[in-house]
């Protein structure tokens, strides 16, 4: 077939088929970067830490007027979490791929993964630590400090609260102390140089606090009945 001809067919699909079936997504998930466990922190000037917040991990895109929401597995939450998903079409930019972690809030105001399992939060937010695309550019290869920069410029230009931005800190072990004090599930740390890498080799170290350990001993039972809701639903 000519080039001319085949610009021809082409032509009369577009023609004659209906505009959805011509529609293709220009969203897809990326494998997420995933923390080691470890019991104490790393040190070093070349490392930065963060909260991390218990929930669900998440992945956020934008395209245009498409909105994703993805699970760490790749599953399609989009519609499990519709405030989220109306948030990310608000963002200032025409094409955002954030890394994030989905935490829901009890009636006074704390995180609490038990109300994120059973769907009856007072409110859900995304706590927002990476920057993976921004504008149709592929950030990854980048430092994770540029990406945070430009994560961090990106959400201050977003007029909602639930998009927040994930902050880094400098002194792993206080900040771990500090989570402690809080109730909170613990801190990931990461190499401030470090390109996004997705699986286990990226580098990330996770440590949970001791008091959360001994509070979620059985934890793994709320995770089975968030697989069951999730594959019903």
């Amino acid at each position: 077939m000519t080039s001319g001809a085949s610009g021809r067919l082409s032509a009369l699909a577009r023609d004659l088929l209906p505009a959805y079936l011509l529609r293709v997504s220009r969203i897809a998930f990326l494998p997420v970067a995933s923390p080691k466990l470890r019991t104490v922190p790393p040190t070093g000037s070349e490392w930065l830490h963060e909260v991390k917040f218990d929930g669900f991990r998440i992945q956020l895109h934008k395209s245009g007027n498409e909105v994703r929401l993805f699970s760490r597995n790749g599953k399609d939450f989009t519609d499990k979490f519709p405030s989220i998903r109306d948030a990310v079409a608000t963002l200032p930019a025409g094409g955002a791929i954030i890394d994030g972690e989905i935490v829901a809030f009890d009636e006074a105001g704390k995180p609490d993964f038990h109300t994120l399992i059973r769907r009856r939060a007072f409110g859900v937010s995304v706590w927002c630590f990476d920057l993976l695309g921004l504008g149709g550019d592929d950030l990854r290869p980048l430092p994770l400090e540029k990406r945070k920069e430009r994560l961090s410029a990106l959400l201050s230009k977003f007029d909602g609260g639930q998009l927040k931005m994930s902050e880094s800190f400098d002194d792993g072990s206080k900040l771990l102390e500090a989570a402690a004090h809080m109730n909170l599930e613990g801190i990931v740390s990461k190499k401030r140089s470090a390109p996004y890498i997705a699986g286990v080799g990226c580098g990330w170290i996770k440590v949970k606090t001791q008091e959360w350990r001994e509070a979620n001993r059985n934890r793994y039972k709320l995770f089975e009945k968030a697989q069951v809701k999730a594959d019903e639903a």
